[in-house]
C-alpha cells in the first residue's frame, strides 16, 4: 500500500512557503485583443482563476525517477486539492512515470521547468470507457489526461508531456525509409498488409484488428469481452476533455500521443496558447489539436508540428454527429504555426453538427501537406459556415493552398491526388453522381479567404462540391500563391476571386471549371500579365 505524506501544515506551506514556482497570472484583458472586432458575436473569453493554494506532487509520495509508477499519486493529489477548494498541482524537474490523470473541478496542474510527465506504455493500465473518437459514439481506453464534466481546469507551465504513443501507435512501411523500417522491426512488434498496405504493428491484436476495422473504430464489439479482445487497438487521445468548462492549456509541451493529441469535445470557454505540440510525422491520426463541439475558443500563439491534421475544428460524424447538435462555433485562432501535417488549418471531416463563426488570422504553414482544408462527405450533413480568414502565409504545400472537397474518401490529400492521377492515366473519368439532398448532404458555406500569400504549392485552390450541394458563397481576395497548377473549381456557385496573382510555369493553365454557375473572377494576374476568365 501506498504512503500519501499529507503535512498538517499544507495549508500553512501553500500560502507562505510556495513562491518558488511561477504559476502564470497573465491579464485579464488582454484576450480582449482577441475577440474585438470579429465579423460575428463571441462573448469574452477569460482564463479560469484558482485559489493561492498550492501542493507538490512529492508531498504525495511521487518520485521523479522516471521508473515509480505515480499513478495513485497524481489522482489522489487530483482529489485532495479539489476537495479543499482546488489550486495548483505542482510538477518539479524529474521524470514523472504514471498511467491517466483524471481531472478534478478547480485544478491547474503546473509543470516546472524541466519536468516530463510520462505516460506508461502500459495498456492495461487504461480501463476502455465510454468516449467519441473520430465522431462517432464509441469505446476507447481512457485517454492519459481526461476530465468530463468538470470546471476551471488547467495545464500551465514550462515541461512536457509524453502520451508514449510509440507504444500503440501502427505504421505504413510507405511512410520510412528501408533504414527505418529494419529499425523499427528490430524493436519487436509484428508486420502483416492491413487495409491496404504493409504495416507493422506493436502487437498482433493490433494487426487484427486493422483488418477487421475500416478505421479505427471497432463495430463489431457488442460485449465487454468483445471490448477486451480489441484492447491493444483502442489507442487515445493524449488528452481528452469532455463537457468542461473554462479549460486552459498554456506553455506547455504536449508529444507523441498514440492518436490524436488534443481533444476538447463539447466544451465551453475554451483557452489553449503558447504550447507546442508534437507527434511524429509518419503517426497515423497523429492530429494536433481536434476542437469538436465546442464554444467560444481562443487557439492563439502555439505550434504544431505533427502527422495529420494541425489545427481541426470538427463537430461529430454522420448520425451520431448529428444527434449531438452541438456545432462548433465561435472560434478565433491566431497566430499559430504549423510545421508538418496533412493540413494546417482544417475543417471537418467530421463536421456533422455544424462548424460556424470561425476566425483564423496571422498564422504559418511551413510544410503542410495543404494550407487551408476544408472537407467532407456524403453521410455526414452538417453546414460549415461564416468563417472568415485572413493574413496567412505558406510555403512548401505538397498539394493544395486552398482546398474544399466533399468526396473525402479518408485519404490524405497526398494520397487522394496520387489515386486522382492514376485514374486518369488509365482514362477513368468518374461519372456525375447526382443525388438527392437531405440530412445527410453537407455543404459549405459563406467563407471569405482575405490576405493568403503561398510560395510553393501544387496547385493554388481546388473546389470540388457535390452536384446536389455546390461549394457556395466562396470568396478570396488580395491573395498571391506560387504553384504548379492554378485555380481549379468544380461544382461551386456564386464564387468570387479578386486580386489574386498566380505564378506558374510557363504554359500552364491558369483556370478550369465545371458545372459551376456564377463565377467571378477579377483582377487575376498570371504571371505579372492579366488574364480574363470568361464566365
Amino acid at each position: 500500500m501506498k504512503r500519501y505524506l499529507i503535512p498538517g501544515l499544507a495549508l500553512t506551506l501553500a500560502l507562505t512557503g510556495c513562491k518558488n514556482f511561477y504559476s502564470p497570472q497573465l491579464p485579464a484583458d488582454d484576450l480582449t485583443l482577441y475577440t474585438e472586432g470579429l465579423p460575428f458575436e463571441m462573448a469574452q473569453v477569460s482564463r479560469p482563476v484558482f485559489n493561492e493554494f498550492s501542493e507538490r506532487i512529492t508531498e504525495y509520495g511521487a518520485r521523479g525517477d522516471g521508473h515509480y509508477d505515480n499513478t495513485e499519486e497524481f489522482n489522489f493529489a487530483m482529489r485532495r486539492i479539489s476537495e479543499r477548494g482546488g489550486g495548483h498541482l505542482i510538477v518539479p524537474r524529474g521524470v514523472w512515470l504514471t498511467g491517466p490523470i483524471t481531472f478534478q473541478d478547480n485544478i491547474d496542474l503546473h509543470l516546472q521547468e524541466g519536468a516530463v510527465i510520462l505516460f506508461s506504455g502500459d495498456y492495461s493500465k487504461y480501463p476502455i470507457v465510454d468516449t467519441y473518437f473520430e465522431g462517432l459514439k464509441t469505446r476507447r481506453c481512457i485517454s492519459p489526461l481526461n476530465a468530463n464534466g468538470k470546471k476551471n481546469i488547467a495545464i500551465t507551465g514550462f515541461g512536457t508531456i509524453d502520451g508514449h504513443g510509440d507504444a500503440w501507435r501502427w505504421i505504413k512501411h510507405s511512410k520510412l525509409t528501408e533504414g527505418q523500417w529494419n529499425a523499427l522491426l528490430k524493436q519487436g512488434g509484428v508486420t502483416g498488409v492491413a487495409q491496404g498496405s504493409e504495416v507493422w504493428a506493436p502487437t498482433q491484436s493490433i494487426l487484427d484488428e486493422l483488418r477487421r476495422c475500416d478505421m479505427n473504430v471497432p463495430t463489431w464489439c457488442q460485449t465487454d469481452e468483445d471490448w477486451e479482445k480489441a484492447r491493444d487497438f483502442l489507442r487515445p487521445a493524449l488528452l481528452d476533455f469532455a463537457n468542461c468548462e473554462n479549460v486552459w492549456l498554456q506553455g506547455v509541451c504536449f508529444q507523441n500521443s498514440p492518436a490524436w493529441n488534443l481533444h476538447p469535445f463539447m466544451c465551453q470557454n475554451v483557452i489553449i496558447e503558447d504550447v507546442m505540440v508534437i507527434n511524429p510525422w509518419n503517426s497515423q491520426n497523429g492530429d494536433g489539436l481536434d476542437l469538436e463541439a465546442c464554444k467560444n475558443c481562443l487557439i492563439i500563439n502555439n505550434k504544431f508540428d505533427v502527422g495529420d491534421d494541425a489545427i481541426c475544428v470538427k463537430s461529430g460524424k454522420n448520425k451520431d454527429g448529428r444527434d449531438l447538435k452541438t456545432p462548433c462555433e465561435n472560434v478565433v485562432v491566431d497566430g499559430c504555426a504549423v510545421y508538418h501535417g496533412h493540413g494546417g488549418f482544417v475543417v471537418g471531416s467530421e463536421m456533422s453538427s455544424g462548424v460556424k463563426n470561425v476566425s483564423v488570422r496571422n498564422c504559418m504553414f511551413l510544410g503542410t501537406d495543404v494550407g487551408l482544408r476544408f472537407k467532407s462527405a456524403r453521410g455526414r450533413g452538417g453546414v460549415v459556415e461564416n468563417i472568415h480568414i485572413e493574413n496567412v502565409n505558406m510555403i512548401n504545400i505538397p498539394t493544395d493552398c486552398i482546398l474544399f472537397d466533399l468526396h473525402y474518401t479518408g485519404l490524405s490529400a497526398a494520397d487522394a491526388l496520387k489515386q486522382k492521377q492514376e485514374m486518369a492515366a488509365k482514362g477513368i473519368v468518374p461519372e456525375r453522381d447526382m443525388q438527392p439532398v437531405s440530412e445527410e448532404t453537407p455543404q459549405f458555406k459563406d467563407i471569405y479567404i482575405n490576405n493568403v500569400t503561398c510560395q510553393g504549392a501544387m496547385r493554388a485552390f481546388y473546389f470540388n462540391g457535390l452536384p446536389e450541394m455546390p461549394v457556395t458563397n466562396i470568396n478570396i481576395t488580395n491573395t498571391q500563391v506560387t504553384a504548379d497548377y492554378g485555380i481549379e473549381i468544380n461544382e461551386s456557385k456564386d464564387i468570387t476571386i479578386d486580386h489574386v496573382q498566380l505564378f506558374l510555369p510557363k504554359g500552364r493553365e491558369p483556370f478550369t471549371s465545371e458545372f459551376v454557375e456564377n463565377v467571378n473572377v477579377t483582377n487575376l494576374w498570371v504571371n505579372g500579365e492579366a488574364f480574363t476568365v470568361n464566365n
